[in-house]
């Protein structure tokens, strides 16, 4: 069993060292809950459950304390997939829930799985999802001081549960102050993707990772051979003719995990099994 989870990018110039050392224990702490909800559940379950954590800590651009775009709205994504079925399923801009990865499972069941802005937010509203807002206080100060927060970036987990699956899910609060409708690259197989082989999620800048196709590409070059690391290395050199601005997690089938950001340094830790470990 393998677990990875990140909290996005931090940036030493703009965060403290104290906020640094938060997020290192929010992160054990969701890994400890993580590794027991994985004693008795799936990877897909997992995943999801990992990312709802991420999403209720503000201290993380996902769900509550997501960023304010520059009309002063919050508008979220989120998306699963689970490796075995391959199905893929998302929230684009969602607005006034607690957990759109919650929203992004309850679609697995539709077959219209990926919805976006209005018809996301209706589908919510039917489905019985409270109105909730995810705005803090430090983020409305950011807006009214037009001052962005650097370095908070998506969330993400990668599962391989006891019988092989995998799973991933992702979810972001944006990049803040960004043009309203702007679509990031967690609700797509860019920046989240999973079959029998491998499963990825990315954060970062969701322009390049679009671009660069980056989740798909490293499951894809798994699945045709690669090693894990081999896939990882290979995709991100692809960043380098435009100074990409991405990092990702990876799980294989045979348990190697692997981890890789292009411009330092994205929050992660791992479960291998036997201990923890976190990275920053």
């Amino acid at each position: 069993m393998r677990i990875l989870i990140h909290g996005g990018f931090f940036s030493e110039s703009s965060q403290s060292i104290e906020t640094k050392t938060q997020k290192q224990q929010a992160l054990i702490q969701i890994l400890e809950k993580a590794k027991l909800y994985l004693a008795d559940h799936s990877a897909l379950q997992t995943a999801i459950y990992a990312t709802s954590l991420l999403e209720d800590d503000p201290l993380f651009n996902a769900g509550i304390g997501s960023q304010i775009q520059s009309d002063g709205k919050i508008r979220m994504s989120a998306a699963i997939m689970d490796g075995e079925s391959q199905k893929f399923s998302g929230v684009i801009n969602i607005e006034d829930v607690r957990n759109p990865i919650f929203v992004a499972q309850k679609l697995m069941d539709e077959e219209d799985r990926v919805l976006g802005g209005s018809g996301a937010c209706q589908y919510a509203k039917l489905s019985g999802f409270d109105s909730f807002s995810t705005q803090t206080e430090e983020r409305q100060k950011e807006f009214i001081a037009k001052k962005q927060s650097k370095g908070t970036g998506t969330v993400g987990c990668v599962v391989l549960d006891k019988e092989g699956k995998l799973a991933a899910a992702t979810s972001t609060g944006g990049k803040g102050f960004e043009i309203p409708g702007r679509v990031s690259d967690s609700a797509t197989i860019a920046g989240n993707f999973a079959n029998e082989n491998c499963a990825v999620s990315c954060t970062g800048v969701g322009e390049d990772i679009v671009s660069n196709g980056l989740a798909t590409k490293i499951v894809t070059r798994v699945t045709d051979g690669m090693t894990l690391k081999q896939a990882f290395k290979k995709s991100f050199s692809e960043l380098l003719p435009y100074d990409g601005f991405a990092g990702a997690i990876g799980v294989s089938k045979n348990g190697d995990v692997f981890f890789l950001e292009s411009h330092p340094k994205v929050v992660y830790a791992s479960y291998n099994g036997l201990e923890n470990a976190v990275f920053m």
